[in-house]
């Protein structure tokens, strides 16, 4: 059976392409390009002495275009209404299993594979071994078809034994490279970023909930939802945590840390792995979020209620509320708005 491997350069890509070819599998590597902030050069230099050194064919695609409109575009987008973005469940959706799923046909390939932390029984996807580094609610958004037709090999191994492996094999330097940062395409900081495209260091007001001037900000994009601090209030307050950001008006509007807490948060964009319109599971509203219990209400095929038995702590706009049931992934949405 012939896999398309999507092959970045890292060394999880790297061993994941050694465990399939040791299961037999005839592999084919496809390395994206997909935006200018890598060093695509370097990158290919590695995978060319990986091909070697395993034996697989590899190809070159480019994907920029694509890849600027479906995530680099949505990030600044969002941070123009004044949103919280997560460019990394964006791409899986629309790159690494969307696009990516297109060129299997091209190379003559029976299934995918990518060197993400994850389980996937072909109907299901479910946390990885590696709790550390589980991707599993990055991957919340990716077609229910798509699943009988991918490979996850990291999933059953922590990030140390991947490692392990990759030295055993003489892979030293892909297992002593610095990991990757959190969104690819950002050099320095998104800040610096958002700079090509508005003014993100303008200076606005900082107001309570009952719309009262209290303080100043250095301009809505550096904070998010639950941030207590860089920015100024005029008097002593006790601790005040963004609870609101106002895009149009440049205007952050704190509150109490009880403030901070909500029991109804409003999705769109759902994508589920199963067909109910309500059912109970653990949710949690940010990667490093806890898992807490809820109730999911569909209101249409896209959009639907979480209704949560406690206060769920820092539910930003634009963030990802994801579905649980154990360590199996229901599916998700992208937050739209939240209240008490």
């Amino acid at each position: 059976m012939r896999v398309l491997v999507g092959i970045s350069g890292g060394v999880d890509s790297a061993v994941t392409t050694y465990l399939l070819k040791e299961a037999g599998y005839e592999v084919v590597g496809l390395y994206m390009k997909m935006h200018s902030g890598v060093n695509h050069k370097e990158n290919l230099e590695k995978i060319e002495k990986l091909s070697k050194l395993i034996g697989f064919e590899y190809h070159v695609e480019d994907v920029e275009k694509e890849f600027r409109k479906e995530v680099y575009d949505y990030f600044v987008k969002s941070y123009e209404e004044g949103s919280t973005p997560n460019p990394c469940a964006m791409c899986n959706r629309q790159i690494k299993f969307g696009i990516f799923m297109n060129f299997l046909e091209k190379y003559g390939c029976d299934k995918a594979a990518t060197g993400h932390y994850v389980r996937n029984d072909g109907e299901f996807l479910y946390e990885a071994k590696d709790k550390t580094k589980d991707q599993s609610y990055f991957l919340f958004g990716i077609k229910k078809e798509v699943l009988p037709k991918v490979l996850f090999p990291l999933g059953e191994y922590t990030k140390d034994e991947i490692k392990e492996i990759a030295k055993k094999i003489g892979l030293e330097e892909f297992a002593s490279q610095k990991e990757s940062q959190d969104i690819c395409f950002i050099d320095t900081n998104y800040i610096d970023v958002l700079k090509f495209h508005f003014n993100p260091e303008k200076p606005g007001k900082v107001v309570d909930k009952r719309g009262r001037k209290i303080g100043t900000h250095r301009g809505y994009a550096f904070y998010t939802i639950g941030q207590r601090k860089g920015f100024r209030l005029f008097k002593s307050h006790k601790p005040q945590y963004v609870i609101g950001i106002d895009a149009k008006t440049n205007t952050l509007i704190v509150g109490d840390k009880e403030d901070l807490g909500k029991t109804n948060v409003f999705l769109k964009g759902v994508n589920l792995f199963i067909d109910e319109k309500v059912f109970e599971c653990e949710a949690k509203v940010r990667y490093r979020a806890p898992k807490l219990p809820a109730i999911v209400k569909m209101e249409t095929k896209s959009k639907a209620v979480v209704k949560f038995k406690e206060p769920a702590i820092g539910v930003a706009k634009g963030q990802a509320c994801v579905f649980y049931e154990g360590e199996k992934l229901l599916g998700g949405g992208w937050i739209r708005g939240a209240k008490r």
